[in-house]
């Protein structure tokens, strides 16, 4: 049975993002997965309101708008 928990995903990020990210989840005594998810359940509303790509304005390549 699939496990929805039990997931791996590979994230490439900055050096410093990283390292920043490891120093508050050993403050928290916690994992830096942990970490990340909290980061996302706190943010994800506000990085829904963000214009998608398929919702700007598409720009024709001679500069004017399309």
């Amino acid at each position: 049975m699939y496990n929805k928990w039990k997931r791996q995903q590979g994230l490439y990020l900055p050096v410093e993002m990283l390292a920043e990210m490891q120093s508050v989840a050993a403050r928290l005594d916690r994992s830096v997965s942990w970490v990340v998810q909290l980061a996302w359940k706190l943010s994800r509303a506000d990085l829904a309101r963000f214009p998608g790509v398929d919702t700007l304005p598409r720009q024709d390549p001679r500069g004017s708008r399309a």
